[in-house]
């Protein structure tokens, strides 16, 4: 059951996402403003559910905080996050949830379980907050490109976005491989839609997360 409502949702975000609706750029912050300072100012409107919030601006200012971790994570609790709503344990799957988003506010599929355990849980404000929060992190990825080439390229701060934008899309991946253009970097991913069986390749622009792996190889 948990699964039937998670592709519903799913199919709702594509739909909405196919749309992409716009929403009015908010004031930018202060070039003087921290990396910190300036996520802190951005997560506080994101959780008073600002719908002026830039949430691409949101994701990048993410990057420049101290907990950006691209390649490490809260994978251990991810997979205790969904093993917990598909047994349809939806306190354990929020106590997951809100760990992850401690660290990372902007991780897309701790918001998602989110939503779907206060919805089921009969908790209609917290599941409203966290839909609005998986939506425009959602939109920020779709918003950025349309993933068909390099110049095109879905932006992503972490890989395992590209893995959560193909669970949405209801694909399957199937490849990848690194490539360089231009002074950035690509993750080039081939996937199947298992209901047509098509291959389909998509273009991610990972300068972000390489871009952090390549300094802290250096430290």
């Amino acid at each position: 059951m948990v699964r039937e409502l998670a592709s519903a949702v799913f199919i709702l975000v594509l739909v909405s996402v196919v749309a992409f609706s716009s929403t009015q750029d908010p004031p930018k912050n202060s070039a003087q403003d921290s990396p910190k300072r300036s996520f802190a100012a951005l997560l506080e409107r994101a959780k008073k559910s600002d719908a002026t919030l830039d949430f691409k601006e949101l994701r990048m200012a993410y990057t420049e905080t101290a907990d950006y971790s691209p390649y490490g994570g809260e994978r251990e609790t991810r997979k205790k996050m969904f093993a917990s709503l598909n047994a349809r344990e939806f306190d354990a799957a929020v106590e997951s949830a809100e760990k992850i988003l401690a660290k990372n506010y902007v991780e897309i599929n701790a918001h998602f379980v989110a939503y779907v355990a206060h919805r089921e849980s009969g908790r209609a404000e917290k599941a409203t907050f966290h839909k609005f929060m998986f939506d425009g992190l959602v939109k920020a990825i779709t918003g950025s490109g349309d993933g068909k080439t390099a110049e095109t390229a879905y932006v992503v701060i972490t890989t395992d976005e590209e893995y959560t934008l193909f669970n949405i899309l209801g694909l399957r991946p199937a490849g990848q491989s690194l490539i360089t253009q231009n002074g950035h970097s690509f993750d080039r991913m081939t996937a199947t839609n298992p209901k047509s069986n098509e291959t389909v390749v998509y273009f991610f622009n990972i300068d972000k997360p390489f871009n952090w792996l390549g300094q802290s190889l250096k430290k």
